[in-house]
């Protein structure tokens, strides 16, 4: 089934070179699509004005200038099923949001009035609260609740305009619990059309019992947790809260070397409370991307240069604890690529909105809005290991894009921050 989308104001975040193509991306063609933007590169972003988009068995067949398009509506000698009048509206790839923490049971409010009064996110772990309460709660619910909290979720953050999400374990610190977080990520996976990569977080906090001697926590996460996960194929990812407070560099080495011998690729929190050595190790470990950075110093970005490891920035935290931020403008300066997800979670960045943090990336931290696109779209597909299918509109790639509301152009997205500019979401080419 085709489905065509006319008369677009703008089709955002183009490779125009896919069209000229021998053969369709991702079937041995001899266009190879951009995997993210660096340095300069970031501001860089393609657009096409007055154009349309040509959906086919969930991929994007084609997509050029309106006086290109053929009278049969499709230029193949076959007219499209649905047929799509955009007029005044743009279209954009859908959010990648490479970071999250998704399925949890319960909210967090009454920290949120601790921070209010003074106390940091430090002393609100300390005590038994932050990570540790959340994992109680997770403990105490059944896996079906965890599911049917976890649906609403992700369907709230697809009508905001993404299209494919990371999944955290890590609420649970418990074998039993972690690995009923997992099966509620792979059960996501399963029935949500969204692209769903999930990691296994087992060191997300150090649980009470374990304070004093945390290395016997991280023995039974090498030793028990992980063959468990593997053996049910529950990961993509393996990482590690490497900070201050939290797991140390050894201990994080320790169950890096754990994870890759069981086929998962590392992920790491690092540097959100100070600098604790987590870019190095993850540089070391061949991480896919080094996530927080909220400090951030010359040696880190130094170690990040020349490397496949993406520096992916958490506006919402920042936001949500009143955190300085991660020098983006300084990085991106260095040369290096820059990805921002939402760290979605009910104890620091209680929001989805990708929308929110693509408005962040400009207010915030500076960014143009073509390098915050490239950020929340490009460069977060590159931090989840599927900027080969999503983040771009490129022909072959899987046709994962929204449709916005008349809106003047492509910088009112981050511009209006109050408001969802999203009109009509289609993933794997299906309107949701």
């Amino acid at each position: 089934m085709q489905t065509l989308i006319k008369n677009i104001k703008e089709l955002v975040q183009v490779e125009p070179l896919s069209r000229k193509a021998t053969v369709p991306l991702g079937q041995g063609g001899n266009y190879q699509p951009k995997l993210r933007a660096q340095g300069k590169e970031m501001a860089q972003m393609e657009t096409m004005k007055d154009a349309y988009l040509l959906v086919e068995d969930g991929k994007i067949k084609a997509f050029g200038p309106m006086n290109e398009l053929s009278a049969d509506g499709c230029g193949a000698g076959e007219t499209p099923a649905l047929q799509i009048d955009a007029t005044g509206r743009m279209v954009f790839p859908t959010f990648c949001d490479s970071h999250t923490h998704l399925v949890y049971a319960n909210s967090r409010e009454h920290e949120f009035v601790d921070k209010i009064r003074g106390l940091s996110y430090e002393e609100i772990a300390k005590r038994g609260g932050g990570i540790l309460n959340s994992a109680k709660a997770t403990a105490a619910a059944s896996e079906q609740e965890l599911y049917d909290m976890a649906l609403q979720r992700l369907e709230e953050a697809m009508r905001l305009g993404t299209g494919a999400i990371e999944i955290k374990s890590g609420y649970g610190l418990t074998t039993e619990s972690e690995l009923k977080l997992l099966r509620v990520i792979r059960r996501l996976k399963e029935n949500s059309p969204l692209t769903i990569k999930s990691n296994f977080l087992g060191a997300h906090g150090i649980p009470m019992e374990y304070r004093g001697h945390q290395e016997d926590y991280v023995d039974l996460v090498i030793n028990e947790m992980i063959p468990r996960v593997a053996d049910e194929g529950l990961a993509d990812f393996i990482d590690v809260f490497c900070d201050q407070g939290f797991f140390t560099v050894d201990d994080t080495a320790r169950i890096l070397e754990a994870g890759i011998k069981h086929g998962m690729r590392p992920k790491i929190h690092a540097n959100e409370m100070a600098i604790s050595g987590g870019v190095q190790v993850g540089v070391k470990y061949n991480a896919i991307s080094v996530d927080h950075l909220e400090q951030m110093g010359d040696a880190e970005i130094e170690c990040l240069k020349g490397t496949d490891t993406m520096p992916t920035i958490l506006p919402g935290c920042a936001f949500f604890l009143n955190l300085p931020l991660s020098p983006a403008r300084r990085m991106i300066e260095a040369g290096l690529p820059v990805a921002m997800a939402s760290d979605y979670n009910p104890g620091t960045s209680p929001s989805c909105n990708m929308q929110l943090i693509l408005s962040m990336a400009c207010i915030r931290y500076r960014l143009t809005p073509e390098e915050a696109l490239n950020a929340t779209t490009l460069n977060t597909a590159y931090a989840m290991g599927v900027s080969h299918e999503l983040g771009t509109i490129a022909v072959g790639k899987k046709a994962n894009f929204f449709i916005t509301k008349p809106i003047a152009s492509y910088e009112y997205m981050p511009y209006s921050y109050g408001e969802n500019k999203v009109e009509r979401v289609f993933i794997n080419g299906v309107e949701m």
